[in-house]
């Protein structure tokens, strides 16, 4: 095997593999090991050698280099890197007994810099069953950002179940997670990010309200949609309105704020509902629909809304309008308070 550096950190040191190493990798391969690698059952004391004996000829053509994690001169688990011209790819896995006390995580992190400074990598991925938490825990903590889920089918994956991959990566340039800028933008690749609609609630000097019936559902629902990123709610509903129906109309304050549980293949979402005033009816006729979207526009009495749309987009609109002369709640889940 070509000769490869020690990596230490001071508690963990990465090393290349040894023919003695065989009997700690079979007696530390347990079924969490088998679970997220998809195996049916333990490598052999035989079937070890083999793959080492495999992993040296990928070594030797650098298409994977690996190394034992070593704790107090034990071996305690294994890293590995596989070079894809300017990315490469990450694996890891601890042995039965040294799970929980970090070593992963510090074994990951001297593997990061070890691709980017010695082997010229300008990004480091990992791979993640997003049910494997725990692994997901050591890809962040060691400065991988969390980049989103790739669909693949069930087989095309370790286990022969996962239908999801969870892809974190750092780059090159990432500034270090030491420096307040890089560990904030890590933060902010893994915590919750929450779908947000902006609607706009127009009614004319009878108190009907403008609906939209939409192409891609049944029933009818107030105009506006979903807030970009990094957009304003409340001159995201101008935009979608002006987008949609070619009527310029400002946002005023906000009436509503509704939480949208999971529904119908849609996550969940907060829908905030910003008062569009009072207009005259004839507004309909300048109205330029966005054919993709918009089938219908019409001005309808709260009994009409309750017959058109959705029973929770009923329960919204009332709820809005109960907050144009105020006394109405501030904050409704599906349309109630």
């Amino acid at each position: 095997m070509p000769a490869r550096p020690h990596l230490t950190d001071g508690v963990v040191s990465l090393r290349p593999w040894r023919e003695s190493d065989i009997a700690a990798a079979v007696a530390g391969h347990d079924a969490e090991i088998m679970l997220w690698f998809g195996q049916d059952a333990p490598p052999s004391h035989d079937g070890m050698r083999e793959v080492l004996q495999r992993w040296q000829e990928e070594d030797t053509a650098g298409t994977r280099i690996g190394f034992v994690i070593e704790h107090d001169d034990e071996p305690v688990g294994a890293v590995e890197v596989r070079p894809r011209g300017a990315a490469a790819a990450l694996s890891w896995w601890l042995f039965a007994g040294h799970r929980g006390l970090g070593f992963a995580t510090r074994a990951v992190r001297l593997l990061v810099d070890y691709a980017i400074e010695a082997l010229g990598a300008r990004r480091v991925e990992a791979e993640v069953d997003p049910r494997n938490q725990a692994s997901l825990r050591v890809a962040t903590r060691a400065g991988l950002r969390r980049e989103g889920v790739r669909r693949v089918e069930a087989g095309m994956a370790d286990r022969p179940d996962q239908t999801d991959v969870v892809v974190l990566a750092r780059l090159a340039t990432d500034p270090p997670v030491t420096d307040a800028e890089g560990f904030r933008a890590l933060l902010n690749s893994f915590l919750p990010r929450k779908r947000a609609i902006s609607q706009l609630l127009v009614r004319d000097p009878e108190g009907r309200v403008l609906l939209c019936r939409l192409t891609y559902k049944q029933d009818w629902d107030l105009p506006g949609g979903v807030v970009e990123v990094g957009e304003s709610p409340q001159l995201a509903v101008s935009r979608e309105v002006e987008e949609e129906l070619a009527l310029q109309l400002p946002a005023g304050r906000l009436l509503l704020t509704d939480w949208l549980p999971p529904w119908s293949g849609w996550d969940d979402a907060l829908c905030l509902v910003f008062d569009g005033g009072e207009h005259d009816p004839s507004i309909l006729d300048e109205i330029v629909r966005q054919e993709r979207e918009i089938r219908d526009a019409a001005f309808c009495t709260v009994e009409e809304a309750r017959e058109r749309c959705a029973d929770f987009t009923a329960r919204r609109i009332e709820s809005a309008l109960a907050n144009v002369a105020g006394g109405g709640p501030a904050y409704t889940e599906s349309g109630t308070g």
